[in-house]
């Protein structure tokens, strides 16, 4: 409490109470009442942080999708059986029967 009366002391003492009111408006201004308030800085870091994991994520992605793409390139066999899971193809002298 000590220390808060010697800075309204030296305030007082330094500058004129209406430079204090129109400073203290600038702040109030500055910090709570604009679109750059802090409330939104603090959302807008909280954004960052979750768009952040989403490229961590993305990255991750690309490259496990790299790495199954060299597999395909690879080798025919490997060529077949994506083609036969994902798009249900098969050879002439088969039958697929799916289940479900």
């Amino acid at each position: 409490m000590k220390i808060f009366k010697s800075i309204y002391n030296y305030l007082i003492t330094r500058y004129t109470k209406i430079q204090l009111l129109i400073i203290l408006v600038i702040i109030v201004f500055a910090f709570f009442i604009t679109d750059s308030n802090i409330f939104a800085r603090f959302n807008y870091d909280a954004k960052i942080m979750e768009l952040n994991g989403q490229i961590d994520y993305y990255r991750e992605k690309t490259e496990e999708d790299k790495e199954k793409l060299k597999l395909l390139e690879s080798d025919k066999d490997r060529i077949e059986q994506f083609a036969r899971e994902n798009y249900l193809m098969k050879k002439d002298n088969e039958d697929v029967f799916l289940v479900e």
